[in-house]
């Protein structure tokens, strides 16, 4: 076995053994605590139910811990070397691709401003190509988007290098739109970089990720780490900062343990066109939506793909120069969910295809249990209140029926266990955010990136408080879209939710008011019936019953802003922005719809022949 190979059998028993023992654990505790009193098949069920759970919540604390000591350390002996590659001469050309569906053109023509503008400044700037491949069905949107391309080509002189493409049939969505690509104009690059309507990265990053992909041949898939940016809205803000202190080490800790077996997030990453085009086309599921037909969420899948066919899929966590948006508020966040929802349950028919490796395999139940999840951790909830109820209308019994005895059996309260638990639990929840604060306070540097030593500890206090109150909403948005999937009811592909939309209470009202409803009847209840659980059971309330508030408060750019000149939320991209988030904050009204000059729809390049069968 190769020094690489033991590596990454190591850190794969590591990482497994301590999730299951740390999950195994914390199940004990309340196995201990139940049996006393006997078990019922009931708590059985629920124990099961607790072990996956608290497994799943332990492996992303492993991950964290990982990605803290590696970040602590400062560098991965088994990560990619990108100090190595640069300066390194490029001989082979990459695309950079960029799907759109009805978006907003001043935006994505804001973006691409960015990136380009960064890109010419590199040396090795002429080995890249720009094609923005259209599914847009709005002819306005259409117009502005065919004169957005041809003004960035007339701006940099690079007519022959930008290239506009808008396809009458949409068949496979974003998927099915880049297959188009492939077969096309794949033959004529060896690399594709991929990007969002909303992706922003730096030209340096996209260079060194072509380098290190010339240095690899054996790399199919190389996934940058985009990190938030550019968000106005209070909830935008909060998400943003969390991710911002906690994604680049969580980033490293998957790196670790995960190394070539990595997975693919389907934008801000190199892919080789080859193999892609040889290896990773989609199949249509048999059946009807939502679990037949096409698949939605394409990126796992293509990544297990392209490990079958035996090439690597890499993260680069430490590049930098990577970014992304996220929808502004709650409901749009949400809406966002529901289709990877339905996607990610797709995954399950995908689980048993033949050759793929058993971490690909993970990789795609991981991507199910991130929706799955929801519905576990309700029915959780629900057989412990059901529980709580039947036990406190229970009249102890002293006394075993027919059996004469002097001396009573008391019932036992296994308070040391129970307080132990408590502890675990909250150690596994918080400890992976306390561990990303210490790696920003403990230099100066980035201290000052987040708005110094007290601003970024009070935001780190408020954004947890924010994110108790936020999960029992996600978490019933996500049961009801597992549950509708599970129905049959299927979504159509619409225009992914972005901006900095606010919401109207008679809007949260509409979405959430069965969330309002059933807060305040479970915790009547509890409150009733089983008053002792009712204080366990409170954040869950608390974060159902105020949920309609809380969506429509936090959607407000003015609580937004009035946090950032409190100096919250602050993240560095904010305090030094680097210069491509500059000149998407600065750049002018120029993309407009509007006449469209003829003269940018894409050709394809002298040395492309077509076609080849692709993705």
């Amino acid at each position: 076995m190769s020094g690489l190979r033991w590596r990454m059998y190591l850190r794969r028993v590591m990482f497994f053994g301590l999730t299951f023992l740390t999950a195994g654990g914390a199940t004990g505790l309340i196995f201990d605590a139940l049996q006393v009193n006997g078990l019922s098949a009931v708590e059985i069920f629920g124990l099961a139910l607790f072990f996956c759970l608290f497994a799943w919540i332990a492996g992303a604390l492993w991950t964290a811990l990982a990605g803290f000591l590696v970040r602590l350390r400062g560098h991965d002996a088994a990560a990619l070397d990108v100090a190595a590659v640069r300066g390194r001469t490029l001989h082979q050309r990459t695309a950079i691709v960029m799907p759109v569906y009805n978006e907003d053109t001043q935006r994505v023509g804001a973006g691409l401003e960015s990136v380009w503008s960064s890109l010419v400044q590199q040396p090795e700037q002429a080995m890249f190509d720009l094609y923005v491949l259209s599914d847009s069905t709005d002819l306005e949107i259409a117009r502005a988007e065919e004169l957005m391309c041809q003004r960035l080509a007339e701006r940099y002189g690079a007519r022959d290098r930008v290239h506009y493409r808008r396809r009458t049939d949409r068949s496979g969505h974003k998927a099915g739109n880049i297959a188009d690509f492939v077969r096309r104009w794949g033959d004529s690059y060896e690399c594709m970089l991929i990007l969002d309507a909303d992706s922003i990265m730096s030209g340096a990053a996209i260079v060194t990720l072509a380098q290190l992909m010339e240095a690899h041949p054996q790399i199919g898939i190389l996934q940058s780490l985009p990190l938030l940016a550019g968000h106005e809205t209070l909830f935008g803000r909060i998400v943003q900062f969390g991710a911002r202190l906690q994604s680049p080490m969580l980033g490293s800790g998957l790196a670790f343990w995960q190394l070539g077996d990595s997975n693919y997030w389907g934008h801000n990453a190199m892919l080789r066109l080859r193999p892609f085009a040889m290896h990773c086309q989609l199949p249509r599921l048999p059946g009807a939506p939502p679990f037949g037909g096409e698949i939605l969420s394409h990126d796992f899948v293509e990544a297990a793909f392209m490990r079958r066919a035996g090439f690597e899929v890499r993260q680069v966590p430490e590049l930098g120069g990577s970014w992304e948006e996220a929808p502004g508020n709650i409901l749009d966040y949400a809406a966002r969910d529901r289709r990877w929802a339905q996607g990610n349950l797709q995954h399950l028919r995908i689980l048993g295809y033949p050759g793929l490796r058993s971490i690909s395999r993970l990789h795609l139940l991981t991507g199910v249990m991130a929706y799955v999840s929801a519905p576990m951790w309700l029915t959780l909830l629900l057989l412990s209140s059901l529980l709580s109820i039947i036990e406190s209308a229970r009249l102890p019994q002293y006394f075993l029926p027919g059996l004469p005895s002097l001396f009573p059996q008391w019932p036992e309260i296994k308070t040391r266990e129970t307080g132990a638990l408590v502890a675990i639990t909250l150690l596994v929840l918080l400890l992976p955010k306390m561990l990303g604060a210490f790696l920003a306070l403990r230099h100066r540097a980035s201290r000052q990136g987040y708005g110094g030593a007290a601003p970024l500890c009070a935001s780190l206090v408020l954004e947890q408080l924010f994110s108790v109150l936020l999960a029992p909403p996600m978490m019933a948005f996500h049961a009801t879209f597992v549950v509708q999937t599970l129905l049959g009811r299927a979504i159509s592909w619409s225009t992914q939710p972005r901006g900095q939309r606010g919401i109207s209470f008679a809007e949260a009202y509409r979405r959430q008011k069965w969330q309002l409803l059933s807060g305040l009847l479970w915790g009547l209840a509890m409150w009733q019936l089983a008053p002792q659980f009712f204080w366990w059971l409170s954040p869950v309330l608390a974060g159902l019953v105020s949920g309609i508030w809380l969506t429509v408060w936090t959607s407000r750019t003015g609580p937004g802003l009035l946090a950032r000149r409190l100096r919250l939320f602050l993240v560095p991209e904010e305090t030094e922005p680097p210069p491509e988030l500059r000149a998407l904050q600065q750049a002018p009204a120029t993309f407009r719809p509007g006449q469209v000059p003829t003269g940018t729809r894409a050709t394809a390049p002298a040395s492309a022949h077509l076609p080849r069968r692709s993705s």
